[in-house]
């Protein structure tokens, strides 16, 4: 009887430990946006993902993670001139379709000042 609840504890023990160790470690995320504009709207959302990418190159130096991933996320567009365009770009100015794919997503309008602004959102996952 004695030598079965020893056998016990230890199995329950050994199980407790491998639980510890075999939870997966959780990565962390962050929103990262960026806006960028030109008078055409591929250049603007190309530039504004390129400038995604390179916030994610550095949020994961920052953090020291050794990779990262990006996912789409929905962002509101970011007006440069918030006095002339204070709050969210107006309904009209909005160009439609906006731009999605595994890693970006990106939401185009008409500028004030410049033709074409577009703000890109993904959310950067590191470990």
């Amino acid at each position: 009887m004695l030598r079965l609840l020893r056998i016990s504890v230890a199995v329950l023990g050994v199980a407790g430990l491998a639980l510890i160790s075999v939870q997966p470690a959780e990565a962390a995320c962050q929103l990262v946006k960026a806006t960028h504009s030109s008078t055409y709207k591929a250049d603007a959302a190309k530039m504004s993902q390129q400038l995604v990418l390179q916030s994610a190159q550095e949020l994961k130096r920052a953090r020291g993670w050794s990779s990262i991933s990006l996912r789409a996320r929905r962002v509101k567009g970011d007006p440069f001139w918030k006095a002339v365009r204070p709050g969210d770009p107006p309904a009209d100015a909005l160009m439609k379709p906006d731009i999605v794919t595994g890693r970006f997503y990106t939401t185009c309008f008409k500028g004030v000042v410049v033709p074409v602004v577009c703000t890109t959102g993904s959310a950067v996952c590191g470990n």
